[in-house]
């Protein structure tokens, strides 16, 4: 046998116990046909067998056969080698019958071999090495180099999808990784911590293996290649530059440039942020990041600016934290002195020694504080009147202390004089105005009217601020100066401080007045000394004597005063579980009189409490509930015993503290929980609960079961947190019916707290995600028959009432028949 027959009878053998030769389905008339064929394959594989009527004979192929494709006389189509999508992805045949002549009797039709990829190449990067460089403080996520990999499988499928990873850093410090790739697009970027951590002087250079693969890295049997990057730090130019220094007024052209920014890589958009909201803003940007002022700036109108730059990317997105601009105006000296008032006044007293300073003059620059701009000289230029001679005073240059350089004054050669200062800077001067008033030495005493001002009897309980007295004494000095003027002290008899006297400006009579409560218990009798000085000192040789002293007794009567409690609010803290009969807390309160106290309580809604009467302890006479009433407030009522039964009253604050003794419940009402019937996969549900203690800072740590093992095969409660939980199903085998599902809670407190809580769950049809139940009975609305009964009821009653009056109407016809009178007109 030859070898093309042996091939054939292979191929045919092949076909025939394949099942190849099923009508339709591996076999067919001759039509334009596509075939998918993987590549790979082992050869003689046959692709279709065509069928042809006579006269055809035969078949002929032609087109992109590349030696691989042949087609028997029969029509069996079959590739003699295995494929190769990388070669050739699509073979265009075309595909002729032929009678016994060789002419065409069909066709040619074409024929489109698909060959379809398998993973049969491995990915490989362009380079074996990549090289790149990276600023410090870079966006972390903003790719600043790519990696590149190609495979020659078919980019459609998992066979040529490649996927990045970085295997290595070096150095890799504390395990943090400081680049991170896009495993899709091989983009190398800094992760936050690389933003934040990269710096140049510590290490200059990173090494990474990236490796890639393809399959999407999901398969074990991925090929895979790897290749080096080495990366270098540069250092961060986005920098906050050195703060500017501006002097105030310019007169050169503006704009003008005074500083600059620049973001670590070309393109970035940047702008300033006015951040003292100033409606007027001095300052602009380029896109080249240069800086400047864009008017003159005045010093004396703000001394400083601060804004920020900013440097954002194409899309608008900060590249970076803003860089804060410091802007100082540099003062020149573009303002005069100014005087502080129209006129500086002093006073001197007659007799005063040589040298003696009368005041410190001061003026004012507006300039730079602390600077040759600002520092002021002084100069005296003028004296009015010029008696009894001229030069009477000077002044310091630079203090402006103002003394008397040639003799002392008298007020008889004038009560007054008045100052011309020149005061000056570099380049100004100003004249402001200086006048000094003579005054009267203090060389007279007060002197009372008289020296005793008898008696005074007050009850205790005279109000505050009661004028009791009116004292005088005189001053023979010049009149509404310091040497005339009196003020008044009481130097004996009041060490309690009950008394105050007020000087009247005008008159100098002082005003004895209550200032504290007088209080017969303590000082029933006082013997008050009054004393009158001068506010100015008396000249050396006067001295205070008797005359500037007067006294008078002050009686304080008895007035029968409440009992005094020593506080407003008396607080106690207990826990609510207190045993019934404890002693919680005490209160006191002094009578005035001495007298016995007696306590009572007022406002006891709850009866919580009782008080002794006689020691003022409080005890408990009832269980305490801090969820009832956290804080119990009541009135403690003191009242003497005897005398006029006066009483008075304080606050008592009982505090209780909480005691874990309340089971947790359900924190709302979960009457509307419900599934769609029938379930398509199991579901859940969730629910809060809480407990009526007092809540902890830390939240509260409820654990959760089932409170029925029987149900652990239908349902599964799972915590959340510690206040919610998920009740879920386990199946989607339920009826169509309300389930009430027992949850066991417990607090966790201590002692601990536990409850069982029941939790509706109603299993419905639903209707546009909604519970639809058919309406039933209500409570007060009838039945159809109830309804029908009373229907026919109301109509049989109505009958009755038409029967009455038809046969009373009838009846009176009979009795009254109709008159000639009466009968109706004809029309």
């Amino acid at each position: 046998m030859v070898p093309a027959q042996l091939h054939f009878l292979c191929l045919l053998t092949l076909y025939l116990t394949c099942g190849y030769g099923e009508e339709g389905k591996f076999s067919g008339p001759l039509k334009p046909m596509t075939f998918s064929i993987f590549e790979g394959q082992e050869p003689s594989q046959i692709i279709f067998q065509f069928k042809t009527n006579p006269p055809a004979v035969t078949f002929k192929l032609t087109g992109e056969t590349d030696g691989i494709f042949k087609i028997e006389k029969d029509g069996l189509l079959y590739h003699t080698r295995a494929l190769d999508r990388e070669t050739r992805a699509v073979h265009h045949l075309q595909l002729a019958a032929l009678d016994s002549h060789g002419a065409i009797v069909d066709g040619p039709v074409p024929i489109t071999i698909e060959v379809k990829d398998i993973n049969d190449n491995r990915p490989t990067f362009l380079q074996s090495k990549y090289e790149g460089s990276v600023r410090q403080n870079s966006r972390p996520g903003k790719p600043f180099m790519y990696v590149n990999a190609t495979d020659l499988d078919d980019p459609a499928t998992p066979n040529g999808q490649l996927f990045y990873q970085i295997v290595i850093q070096l150095p890799q410090i504390n395990d943090v990784m400081y680049f991170q790739i896009d495993s899709k697009t091989g983009a190398i970027s800094l992760t936050p911590e690389g933003s934040q951590e990269l710096d140049p002087v510590k290490n200059p250079s990173y090494n990474l293996v990236v490796s890639v693969k393809d399959m999407g890295g999901q398969s074990e049997n991925s090929f895979s290649d790897t290749t080096y990057v080495d990366i270098s730090v540069r250092e961060n130019i986005w920098k906050a530059p050195e703060p500017v220094e501006i002097r105030e007024n310019s007169s050169d052209p503006h704009p003008i440039k005074i500083t600059q920014v620049q973001w670590n890589d070309p393109g970035a958009q940047y702008s300033l942020v006015n951040k003292e909201k100033l409606s007027l803003f001095p300052f602009s940007i380029d896109q080249e990041g240069n800086i400047y002022v864009t008017q003159p700036l005045d010093r004396e109108e703000k001394n400083s600016h601060v804004f920020f730059a900013t440097a954002k990317d194409e899309n608008g997105k900060p590249l970076a934290y803003p860089l804060e601009i410091y802007v100082k105006v540099i003062d020149i000296n573009d303002n005069p002195p100014t005087c502080l008032s129209p006129v500086t006044v002093f006073e001197v007293q007659e007799n005063e020694p040589l040298g003696n300073s009368i005041g410190i003059f001061a003026a004012h620059d507006m300039d730079e504080a602390n600077n040759i701009n600002s520092i002021l000289k002084y100069k005296l230029v003028d004296q009015t009147p010029k008696v009894p001679s001229d030069g009477l005073f000077l002044i310091g240059e630079y203090e402006g202390k103002v003394q008397l350089s040639k003799q002392s004054l008298k007020k008889q050669d004038s009560p007054q004089y008045n100052l011309t200062i020149e005061v000056s800077d570099i380049d100004f001067k100003t004249l402001c105005s200086v006048q000094v008033n003579v005054i009267d030495i203090n060389d007279q005493i007060p002197i009372f009217e008289t020296s005793n001002y008898g008696s005074k009897t007050l009850s205790e309980d005279t109000a505050i601020g009661s004028t009791i007295l009116i004292i005088q004494a005189t001053d023979a000095d010049e009149p509404f100066t310091g040497s005339s003027k009196i003020l008044y002290k009481i130097v004996q008899g009041d060490t309690e401080g009950r008394l105050e006297v007020v000087t009247d400006p005008t008159t100098n009579a002082g005003y004895v007045k209550i200032k504290k409560p007088l209080d017969f218990e303590t000082q029933p009798v006082s013997s008050i000394v009054f004393q009158a000085e001068n506010p100015e000192p008396l000249v050396k040789g006067i001295e205070y004597n008797a005359s500037s002293f007067a006294s008078f007794e002050l009686i304080v009567t008895d007035v029968n005063e409440v009992p005094v409690f020593p506080q407003r609010i008396f607080q106690a803290n207990v826990s609510e579980d207190a045993a019934v009969g404890s002693r919680v807390g005490n209160v006191t309160a002094r009578d005035p009189e001495g007298l016995t106290v007696s306590y009572s309580l007022k406002g006891n809604m709850r009866g919580w409490l009782k008080i002794d009467s006689v020691t003022g302890e409080i005890f408990s006479t009832a269980p305490l509930d801090r969820e009832t009433e956290s804080v119990y407030r009541v009135q403690v009522v003191a009242t003497e015993v005897g005398g006029s039964s006066l009483s008075s009253s304080a606050d008592f604050h009982l505090v209780l503290t909480d005691v874990n003794d309340n089971p947790p419940r359900l924190a709302k009402d979960y009457t509307g929980l419900f599934f769609c019937h029938p379930l398509s996969a199991p579901g859940s549900l969730i629910f809060e609960v809480t407990d009526d203690d007092q809540q902890s800072l830390r939240r509260p740590k409820f654990t959760f079961a089932l409170g029925r093992e029987g149900l652990q095969s239908d349902w599964e409660v799972s915590k959340i947190n510690g206040t919610h939980a998920r009740l879920s199903t386990r199946h989607t085998r339920f009826e169509e019916q309300v389930y009430n599902i027992p949850i066991r809670i417990n607090d966790g407190g201590q002692p601990p707290m536990e409850g069982t809580v029941s939790l509706p769950v109603t299993f419905c049809q639903c209707v546009e995600g909604s519970c639809f139940r058919p309406a039933g009975r209500q409570d007060g609305i009838p039945t159809v028959g109830m309804a029908v009964g009373i229907l026919l009821t109301t109509f049989l009653v109505i009958g009755i009432i038409l029967a009455v009056v038809f046969i009373r109407i009838r009846k009176d016809k009979v009795e009254n028949p109709q008159s000639p009178e009466n009968k109706p007109l004809r029309s």
